[in-house]
């Protein structure tokens, strides 16, 4: 396994390389790996033919400094997870001067309107900073493949758009929503909730599937206030939203048209954690 901190060596070390490694594939992770990150390294491994996880917390995409504080780094651990694979699997984990120098932050962006829906209304910039670091990522590693996960599905989509809009060489990978025991979905976050908290939080996952049950039978704002009232009644959790939306514009819709694709987007406070999770509603 090789690790490095520093774009010119990777670089350095890509040069140097067989030129039958043609096709490279990236899994771009913030850290404190878990099993879903796993599944993607795994899928990224079977599909290439040399494979780079980035490790590295993204300070422009935190719109909560105290969040960015308490986001988990655990390098070391991580690295110790990624030894199982072969010498195919490069560790790039770089400092933040690595990636920006000495102007850390984000560049503007226009993802056709994706950016201003939900995670949007909440967190201002989030996307600018997400799209900045992606593109940088891009660029060092000139990656064949990027895999990404869709418990972050919005951000899927504007990764999508921006390799579009850009005509970057890069195919983006969407993988299936890893999730725990009781269906709660794999985040680094999970980790910051109280064991009881994280036994009690299948809740989230459970609300969902009722919702999608629903979804077939009844109307989209009667599914929302269901969702929104079975949160109300437990005091374990706060919803910040429920919105249902079409799946390629990710704008909230009002009606289940059968020549579209829905998926409902949930946002949940738990031990002051913020957790996000989806599901395909058809």
């Amino acid at each position: 396994m090789n690790l490095f901190k520093e774009k010119e060596k990777l670089n350095d070390f890509f040069s140097n390389q067989n030129q039958n490694a043609t096709r490279i594939g990236l899994v771009p992770t913030m850290g404190a790996l878990h099993e879903g990150h796993i599944s993607l390294i795994h899928r990224a491994v079977s599909e290439n033919d040399m494979v780079v996880v980035s490790i590295f917390v993204n300070p422009t995409q935190f719109n909560n400094k105290e969040d960015l504080d308490k986001y988990p780094r655990t390098l070391q651990e991580d690295i110790d997870k990624i030894k199982a694979f072969n010498e195919h699997v490069i560790i790039y984990a770089p400092a933040t001067e690595d990636v920006y120098a000495t102007a850390v932050q984000a560049a503007n962006f226009d993802f056709d309107g994706l950016e201003f829906q939900m995670e949007g209304k909440h967190r201002p910039g989030h996307f600018d900073g997400v799209g900045t670091i992606v593109k940088k990522l891009f660029e060092i590693v000139k990656p064949t493949n990027a895999y990404f996960g869709e418990k972050d599905f919005q951000q899927l989509q504007i990764i999508k758009k921006m390799v579009a809009k850009e005509q970057m060489p890069v195919n983006i990978v969407g993988c299936p929503i890893l999730r725990e025991a009781n269906g709660l979905a794999m985040s680094s976050r999970n980790e910051r909730l109280q064991p009881e908290t994280r036994k009690n939080a299948s809740f989230i996952f459970e609300t969902l599937l009722l919702a999608k049950d629903m979804f077939g039978t009844k109307n989209v704002r009667d599914v929302e206030h269901w969702v929104t009232e079975a949160f109300e009644k437990n005091e374990n959790f706060e919803l910040e939203y429920i919105e249902i939306c079409d799946e390629e514009t990710l704008k909230p819709v009002t009606e289940n048209l059968n020549t579209k694709n829905y998926r409902a987007f949930i946002a949940v406070y738990a031990d002051e954690v913020r957790l996000i999770d989806n599901i395909a509603l058809n």
